[in-house]
């Protein structure tokens, strides 16, 4: 599971197990648990007061292919307890947590105390398991209890990553039956047979095996293993044990192919025998995308992958073999775009699809990867909307984003614009460590080549600056509410201050100012787009530990505990004696802002930098930025197409465009959220039935 948050601030997943933020104290006597746990402590244990490993510790690096950001511990402390470490910066975001686990004979915690700080906040967490079988745990995202909780294992929120390998050897020993977890659910690891010999420190070599974890998230995760005992994870962010970071490069196509190969069996189910049959959808509430009106009582037919009529319901007579669908009650809309969704992995690509999203905008993608999927998609061995990709652009530094092209000069920038240009990628996204100097001549090479060039702004700018400089957009609201951030900020905007900053002051902008009006009619002189991703700031600025965030509430039902647990983690820490009333003031002002910068004509794309899963709520809150129904759809549909240079043949429904479609249950005109509520998802002409599509992306039924 990565939430909206995980791109632009946390460093780990609870898919990637052993790089959660998980570890405690300073070495001497472990700390003591009550039968009843202690509530988490208000204020985090500074990183002083926490455990320090001796030397000869397990020891795992956390790095991507960008850096190395952190590094996690294992040993064992005199009384038999397992004590965990971890420390780690990423882009800013700080972890220093430790843990002390005790074990009953069945290898199961019985125990578990975690502190520290996590991008999450306090991770204090506590878990205890009775003589008498029943468990309490406290978290920040619930404080529950259990009977009959022997023989089962416990997932921790926050703890270090290296308490993630106990998991796996858990896994390994419970076999096919897999192993019961608390609070919910059951986890089973699957071996596949796939080896790889791969070498380590003084040319040690190890034959490592993948397997795959499932029950934990959406889809099945990767781990590697060495035995019977885990050696590794390979993701977006890698951890592996200390002195064999080489294997990561080796092991990950073949994680890749292997999971290329499982996602063309699921594809095939929809795709072998694509049936591109006429279809009717009549007496539907149609969305006019490019007039930007609902009109109701339409039909619309469907024919050799192309939009063939378009009429009042009842009008259009179904052709020979044509599937005829009852549209009343239900919306037909263009297929939806997402104008922040970082590809990810294979299984996410079906939830997009799930949800309508027929197309999409990637603003940071590794090449290979880019160019990878594409291939597939092609060739019909992966459920993926069309895709426009951009790969990041960073100067090397320990603040570098994950993934990233990293440069040291204004020539080696362009050198990285000219080799995604080569690639075949659609543009450039350069991030928040980039020297600004390197910007203009890297921005106007990329233009030279016909490439897009957006991004995060680099510390030291201000996003006017960026714009001056060539960018074609800005991404993310917090840095357009850097224009008007103090100097100290936009300095560190490389770092947590990039969410801080608007957290504390955004409440206290006056959008009437000359200020702020001179600013916007400059972005809009310059034909500046803006990715708001107001999603991102929601969850993290409104949300309390053990309720949902706004953009997960309808799903809360409908994905596996542990991912809805997930959902209830809380928002973004409280800063400087500031309040969540004073985070949520900050944030209803970035709504405003919005409503402004559409009102002074700056055209909005709607990006999530999630799951796909928050695209609608992103929608429903530009409705409450004082768009219109038909406005706030324009955004997720006909823009993002008119952004990327598409329109003339998608992004609407018009006579001669693509199929590209999605059948909802409601009326959208009346009700925004119907559009979770998908029914049918027409792609390339190609009908899909999205109750299909949501089981086989780990969905156990259809979104309220």
């Amino acid at each position: 599971m990565r939430l909206a948050v995980a791109a632009l601030l946390l460093a780990t997943t609870p898919a990637a197990l052993m790089a959660h933020p998980f570890e405690t104290g300073r070495t001497g006597a472990p700390l003591g648990l009550s039968q009843d746990p202690p509530g988490p402590a208000t204020v985090p244990v500074p990183k002083e007061q926490l455990l320090v490993p001796p030397a000869g510790a397990d020891h795992w690096t956390i790095a991507s292919s960008s850096a190395k950001h952190g590094d996690t511990w294992r040993w064992t402390l005199p009384d038999g307890s397992i004590a965990y470490r971890q420390s780690q910066s990423l882009r800013g975001w700080i972890t220093e947590t430790d843990a002390v686990v005790k074990l009953g004979p069945d290898g199961n915690p019985t125990s578990i105390v975690i502190r520290g700080v996590s991008p999450a906040g306090d991770a204090a967490e506590t878990f205890v398991l009775a003589a008498d079988g029943s468990a309490r745990w406290k978290s920040s995202a619930d404080t529950g209890s259990a009977t009959g909780a022997a023989g089962k294992f416990y997932i921790d929120s926050y703890g270090p990553s290296a308490l993630g390998n106990l998991l796996v050897e858990q896994m390994i020993k419970a076999g096919p039956a897999g192993l019961p977890l608390l609070p919910t659910g059951r986890a089973t690891l699957e071996r596949t047979g796939i080896k790889q010999t791969v070498t380590g420190p003084g040319g040690a070599t190890r034959q490592v095996e993948l397997g795959w974890m499932k029950g934990l998230g959406m889809s099945p995760t990767a781990v590697w293993l060495d035995g019977d005992k885990p050696f590794g994870i390979v993701s977006w962010i890698n951890t592996l044990p200390a002195g064999w970071e080489a294997a990561a490069p080796i092991l990950k196509p073949i994680q890749e192919k292997a999971e290329a190969a499982a996602i063309k069996a699921v594809a095939a189910t929809f795709l072998a025998n694509p049936d591109r049959s006429p279809i009717l959808f009549d007496n539907v509430t149609l969305f006019d995308a490019d007039a930007g009106r609902f009109v109701p009582a339409q039909s619309v037919l469907v024919a050799g992958g192309k939009i063939a009529r378009i009429g009042a319901a009842g009008s259009i007579a179904a052709p020979a073999g044509a599937r005829r669908v009852d549209g009343r009650g239900k919306s037909l809309v263009p297929g939806l775009w997402d104008a922040h969704r970082h590809i990810g992995g294979d299984w996410e690509l079906l939830s997009n699809m799930a949800a309508g999203m027929t197309s999409f905008r990637s603003p940071g993608t590794e090449i290979d990867r880019a160019v990878d999927v594409a291939k597939r998609r092609a060739d019909g061995s992966l459920v993926m909307g069309e895709g426009w990709v951009q790969a990041i652009v960073d100067k090397k530094d320990p603040l570098a984003a994950q993934g990233a092209e990293t440069v040291s000069s204004a020539a080696e920038a362009i050198a990285a614009v000219r080799k995604i240009h080569d690639a075949g990628l659609w543009g450039v996204k350069f991030y928040t460590s980039m020297d600004p100097a390197w910007i203009a001549p890297a921005a106007a090479e990329a233009h030279r080549l016909g490439m897009h060039v957006s991004g995060h702004v680099p510390a030291r700018m201000r996003p006017l600056d960026a714009v001056r400089a060539g960018y074609d957009e800005v991404t993310h609201l917090n840095f357009i509410v850097m224009q008007w951030m103090p100097q100290a900020v936009v300095d560190k905007s490389n770092t947590a201050a990039r969410m801080e900053g608007p957290a504390k002051y955004a409440k206290d902008l006056d959008l009437n100012t000359p200020a702020v009006r001179d600013a916007l009619a400059e972005f809009k002189r310059r034909g500046t787009t803006v990715d708001p991703t107001l999603v991102v700031f929601e969850s993290q600025l409104t949300a309390e530990g053990g309720v949902p965030a706004p953009s997960y509430t309808a799903y809360a039902d409908v994905v596996p505990p542990l991912v809805a647990r997930g959902f209830r983690a809380g928002g973004y820490p409280l800063k400087e004696n500031l309040t969540r009333d004073d985070y949520r003031k900050s944030f209803a002002k970035m709504v405003e802002l919005v409503g402004a910068m559409h009102k002074a004509g700056i055209p909005i794309v709607a990006g999530t930098d999630g799951e796909g899963m928050e695209l609608v709520r992103e929608i429903e809150l530009y409705r409450q930025a004082g768009l219109t129904p038909a406005e706030a759809l324009q955004t997720a549909t006909i823009n993002v197409a008119r952004l990327v240079g598409a329109d003339k043949r998608t992004g609407s429904i018009a006579v001669g465009k693509e199929a590209d479609l999605v059948l909802v249950d409601g009326d959208v005109s009346k009700d925004l959220g119907a559009l979770r509520r998908t029914v049918t998802v027409v792609s390339d002409g190609v009908a899909m039935d999205a109750d299909a599509l949501r089981q086989a992306a780990g969905y156990t039924g259809r979104p309220k």
